[in-house]
């Protein structure tokens, strides 16, 4: 079992990590918790972070939606469970997902949802529009969004 660390310790780790990637609360407090810094403690530095704007939950959400929906191609239902699991407001959720090109968030979809279709040409056909239905969910896209373009690629 690792030493503790004091707060101060705490702290100066802590805007380090932030400084080099975005951080909410939730990462925050995790890490406190891997340090075993107290409560009491663990929210001090966590009020001291967010004032210093190490921590900006408004901006984390954005950047996360951001990097999942173009990097990972994620879907927004995905990317919503994801956030809600970080403990982020549901009004910063929904602002960040506004921010998402509904035109180049289907264009991603179809271009993921062809190459899943080249990587089925052994699978008969009947067996491949409900393959590529359930993929799309598994990446977190809406069912009715990725039904309409699994049609689209059919014709």
């Amino acid at each position: 079992m690792r030493p503790t660390l004091s707060a101060g310790q705490a702290l100066s780790r802590l805007q380090q990590l932030c400084s080099r990637a975005e951080k909410c609360v939730s990462d925050v407090q995790k890490k406190l918790h891997e340090w075993h810094i107290p409560a009491n403690e663990s929210a001090a530095i966590i009020k001291k972070l967010q004032t210093q704007d190490f921590i900006n939950e408004a901006r984390y959400t954005k950047a996360f939606v951001r990097d999942k929906n173009t990097l990972s191609q994620w879907g927004t239902v995905k990317i919503k469970q994801a956030l809600q699991m970080k403990k982020i407001p549901a009004a910063l959720i929904a602002d960040a997902l506004q921010d998402i090109d509904r035109e180049k968030y289907i264009t991603g979809l179809e271009k993921l949802l062809q190459r899943k279709k080249a990587s089925l040409k052994a699978a008969p056909p009947e067996e491949c529009t409900p393959r590529l239905l359930r993929f799309a969910l598994s990446r977190g896209y809406e069912y009715a969004i990725a039904e309409e373009v699994i049609k689209k690629l059919g014709d």
